[in-house]
Parts: structure tokens; C-alpha cells; sequence
């Protein structure tokens, strides 16, 4: 946005729109997903990682390479298992854990994908393999995936999060990520995170008026 449009009067709907969400995904991009399954110890490592970073503040993040050499020594005992057993469910989501949380996405989507040709109803996995589709930029097969999920667990929480955040960030879809949040918000009373989602959907509405589609692409992280 240029400097010369910078007051409120000369905006238009769409330059607000972008600019609020834009602020609001800062924290969004960077973690705001709700996960469907868990892996702490990939996540530790990273955290581990950054703050090891030079200047020990973690103010560095690991590079691209080293979060894949992370992903790929934690995966090796691992990948060494499923040589003896390939169908295992829980071996394959242990993997596509581990690179989804060093950012290995095209991998962790591959592994998500053997386990759900054997539990198509692992819900969990499922909104993790949609969730890394999203960050591969492919916000329409996400979606999807989500629905997916939704099908056999209709009230999931993190799921329904996770669908509002990309038919808002990605598809501009205001009306149906709000759909989803209230949805979340009914079926789940003492969600942990309410307030999150509280402050999701005042947001979007304050911008209902934008067509959805208006942008298919993922706004800048």
C-alpha cells in the first residue's frame, strides 16, 4: 500500500480489509494454526534450535537447512522402523509430525496421506495434512480436507479453527469463516481458546461486505 493512501478517508473497503487482516495474521502465519495432532519434542528441537542460533536470544530462527537436517535425524529411527513395518499408522503420523513441525510440509503432506489411506477417519491427521496444504499455498485442497474431517468429526475444534482461518486468509470467504468460528464456539462451550476465536470474528465482520474470492492467494506472513 503506498504512503499516499495511508488516511482513512481515501481507503477503500478492500485496502482496510487487507490491512486489518494483514496485522492480525502476523500472529496467524506464524502459529496461530490449532493442531490436529501433537509432537512436542519436533517442536522443542526447534525451539531448541532457535535459541542456540548465534546470540543465544533466539531472535534467529534455524534456516530452511538446518530445520530439514533437524526433521531428518529425528525421522531416521523412525523411517528405520517403517522398513519393517510400511503400513503403520502411527510410525507414518510420527514422521509427518515431525516434518510438519520443522516446516517440511511436501513431506509431512506424503506421509499424512499413507496414514489416511489406512484411517480415513483419523481426524486428527487430517486436519494437520489440511492445514499443511495451506502452507503449501493450496488453500482450495485444504479446505476441502477439512470438510473431509468434519464429515466424521462434525464439532471438531481445532478443525473448525483451522477452516475459518483459511476461508478468511485465503479465500476472503468472511461469512463462512465466521460460520465455522460460531460453529466451533456453540458445539464446544469451554473451549480453551475462545477468546482467539472471539476476537477472529470481530474482526472479519467488520469487513463482511468483501465479495468472496476477492484474493485466492495466502496473504504475506
Amino acid at each position: 500500500m503506498s504512503s499516499t493512501h495511508t488516511t482513512s478517508e481515501n481507503w477503500t473497503t478492500l485496502q482496510a480489509y487487507t490491512f486489518a487482516v494483514i496485522c492480525l495474521l502476523i500472529g496467524i502465519g506464524s502459529g496461530w494454526f490449532l493442531r490436529g495432532s501433537q509432537n512436542p519434542v519436533a517442536a522443542a528441537s526447534v525451539e531448541a534450535a532457535s535459541t542456540a542460533a548465534p546470540g543465544g536470544t533466539g531472535s534467529q530462527p534455524p534456516t530452511a537447512e538446518q530445520m530439514k537436517k533437524m526433521a531428518d535425524t529425528q525421522a531416521a529411527p523412525l523411517l528405520e522402523q517403517l522398513n519393517s513395518d510400511p503400513l503403520n499408522a502411527d510410525l507414518l503420523a510420527r514422521i509427518g509430525n515431525i516434518y510438519y513441525d520443522t516446516q517440511q510440509y511436501p513431506a509431512a503432506i506424503e506421509y499424512y496421506q499413507r496414514v489416511l489411506k489406512a484411517q480415513p477417519s483419523n481426524t486428527g491427521v487430517r486436519t494437520d495434512l489440511a492445514t499443511a496444504l495451506w502452507y503449501t499455498g493450496d488453500a482450495d485442497t485444504a479446505i476441502t480436507e477439512f470438510n473431509k474431517a468434519l464429515s466424521y468429526e462434525p464439532n471438531k475444534a481445532n478443525t473448525l479453527f483451522n477452516l475459518g482461518v483459511v476461508k478468511w486468509q485465503g479465500k476472503m470467504d468472511i461469512s463462512g469463516a465466521v460460520a465455522a468460528w460460531q460453529k466451533l464456539l456453540q458445539t464446544n462451550p469451554n473451549y480453551e481458546n475462545k477468546a482467539k476465536v472471539q476476537e477472529l470474528i470481530a474482526q472479519a465482520q467488520k469487513h463482511s461486505g468483501v465479495k468472496p474470492g476477492t484474493t485466492g492467494k495466502p496473504l504475506p506472513e
